[in-house]
């Protein structure tokens, strides 16, 4: 058994091959991460990932839509996003695969 906690974490990522982590695999990453109101992530794609976000609270704009509590947004590898927390959230992102260094600023 392992046990640690998300705040031991970076920037809510817990699954993947990085340091720190609770459960280290390239298969996929996994991530907890909570945002205040107006924070931004830039544009960015990736070429072998698919990156799934899913809306646990709040409203963000992704793909220049605003989605919401409950949203399920998928972006296949070569589609260009950007993030912006419209209100305070927690998102869950999964990325498949791990892949290392596939992560392309705009």
């Amino acid at each position: 058994m392992k046990i640690s906690h998300l705040k031991s974490m970076k920037r809510g990522w817990f699954v993947g091959d990085f340091e720190p982590t609770i459960y280290s695999t390239n298969d996929c990453e996994v991530a907890v991460k909570s945002y205040n109101a107006g924070e931004h992530e830039e544009s960015h794609y990736h070429k072998v990932a698919t990156e799934i976000t899913v809306i646990v609270t709040g409203r963000v704009r992704m793909f220049d839509m605003e989605f919401h509590e409950g949203d399920i947004i998928v972006a296949e590898p070569g589609e260009v996003t950007d993030f912006t927390a419209l209100t305070e959230c927690v998102n869950v992102v999964v990325k498949l695969p791990g892949a290392n260094n596939d992560k392309y600023a705009i």
